[in-house]
């Protein structure tokens, strides 16, 4: 009998294959690293094939480890990472390496279109102008004359390009089409003054359907080397933050999602497009009737990961957090700024740089630790306040990431954000939603919604009272010294 699902969720660093059975339990999980090129300074590009090699690997040792026959697996979903860009030949080729989300290279490009355009190209589309986003990148090629620019007959996204490989299909689901910055969200359909500004044409993109959709069957030998039928149906999923919403069951209102791991962001749904008004916020569609509004920071774990490296941290990773414990909430006053690697929401300023403010002899290695804790907390909770102005105060905050694994800084995000926080037990949510998804394409399960009851969840994180207090007056402070310092960027 059939009773289990493949979730493939394609990330930056790994494309990692989870087995699950109905009820949201992992099976089995395997991952085979992906690896960055830095050419220049600014520039992050990947190699669009070794990934497709990577996603396939990574579920042929899932399947091994899982020890389950073909007629056990039931559907398979995708999740990928967003803004990702391949310029593609006719033949199906990739011309070039593929610019990821952190490539800057349209930094310029950005910087040089004026407050008032920004704004209006954002409220058009619900993309922030951004290096991140794709339009940029486009712009980048253009202006610099990038002979795989002029030469590509497609353009497609990582999870495109293997969609393609695997299926022999150009298709693109709603959530990943909204990341490029050239869709219309109201419309779901791509808008024909950003293709214009970009220099592409309609014909050089993919159709764009629902997460719902199912790809038809995989090409034999790529099945064969993965261990499944060709034959099992495939969903084209969504993009990793929607289904990260979806597999920690962030769906209703008052309902937030919050992802460190390197990175971070906060999201919530929404059944309409809404952008803010000072274009702080990022607005993706996901569903025919359902949307995502959040903001997304490049800091999270990676500030505690310099902090570590720097202080010649040569302990787990557990106990360096742990010092955190031995410094009071506000850190005696020392404050962190957590812009070390440039920043998206809110500031959306790639030039944005990392600060301690309030530094004396008095502070410890407890206080930086606990400082940079609360600086990133900080920084999701600023954004989060713009997200509440756009559709209502969180009333559950589920997390998920590699910082959800650490009770000291659960307990500060309850604290900040004086709210209940919720984990679940199973760590791959952007991969049980992406094997949610494909459940519900093949009618096993009915909605988006029940996945409520089938993610495994542990008890809530509760507030403490006289902290929240505190932190509130804290943040007051942060917020006034990130206000004062965004002017120096």
């Amino acid at each position: 009998m059939s009773k289990y699902i493949i979730g493939l969720d394609l990330g930056t660093t790994s494309a990692k294959a989870c087995i699950f059975n109905p009820m949201g339990h992992l099976i089995a999980d395997a991952e085979e690293p992906v690896h960055s090129e830095y050419p220049q300074v600014g520039w992050v590009q990947q190699d669009a094939a070794a990934v497709e090699r990577a996603a396939v690997w990574a579920i042929k040792k899932a399947i091994q480890k899982a020890g389950i026959a073909m007629d056990e697996l039931l559907a398979f979903g995708f999740s990928a990472a967003m803004h990702s860009l391949v310029p593609v030949s006719r033949e199906g080729e990739p011309l070039a390496p593929a610019f990821i989300w952190s490539d800057g290279r349209g930094t310029e490009q950005a910087e040089r279109l004026s407050e008032e355009v920004r704004l209006k190209l954002y409220a058009k589309t619900g993309t922030p102008v951004h290096p991140m986003s794709p339009f940029l990148k486009l712009l980048w090629m253009k202006e610099n004359g990038f002979e795989p620019y002029l030469q590509a007959s497609y353009w497609m996204s990582i999870k495109e390009y293997i969609i393609y490989c695997w299926f022999g299909r150009r298709v693109i689901d709603y959530s990943m089409a909204s990341a490029t910055g050239l869709l219309n969200p109201y419309t779901r359909q791509w808008d024909q003054d950003m293709l214009e500004l970009a220099g592409v044409n309609i014909n050089q993109l993919s159709e764009i359907v629902a997460p719902t959709t199912l790809l038809g069957p995989i090409k034999a030998n790529i099945a064969e080397e993965m261990g499944i039928p060709s034959t099992l149906p495939v969903a084209i999923g969504a993009a990793d933050g929607q289904l990260a919403n979806l597999g920690i069951g962030a769906l209703l209102p008052g309902e937030v999602a919050v992802s460190v791991g390197t990175s971070g962001a906060i999201r919530q749904v929404t059944n309409e497009a809404k952008v803010s008004s000072r274009g702080e916020t990022f607005c993706y569609s996901f569903t025919e009737d359902s949307y995502i509004i959040g903001g997304p920071t490049n800091n999270g774990g990676i500030a505690l990961q310099w902090l570590k490296q720097l202080l010649n941290d040569q302990g787990s990773y557990e106990d360096f957090l742990a010092e955190a414990e031995q410094a009071e909430p506000g850190a005696e006053g020392l404050l962190f700024l957590p812009y070390i690697n440039g920043e998206r929401a809110p500031l959306w300023n790639q030039r944005a740089r990392g600060n301690f403010y309030g530094m004396t002899v008095a502070h410890t290695k407890a206080h930086y630790v606990r400082a940079v804790l609360e600086g990133i907390t900080f920084n999701l909770y600023q954004i989060g306040r713009t997200l509440e102005q756009l559709a209502g105060a969180p009333r559950i905050i589920y997390v998920n990431g590699g910082l959800s694994r650490s009770p000291i800084w659960l307990q500060m995000m309850a604290d900040i954000f004086d709210a209940e926080i919720y984990v679940s037990e199973n760590h791959h949510s952007a991969a049980w939603g992406a094997a949610w998804t494909a459940l519900v394409a093949i009618g096993e399960k009915e909605d988006f919604v029940s996945i409520k009851q089938n993610i495994p969840m542990g008890e809530a994180v509760v507030p403490n009272p006289d902290t929240s207090r505190a932190y509130k007056k804290i943040f007051e402070r942060y917020e006034r010294l990130a206000s004062k310092i965004a002017d120096l960027f």
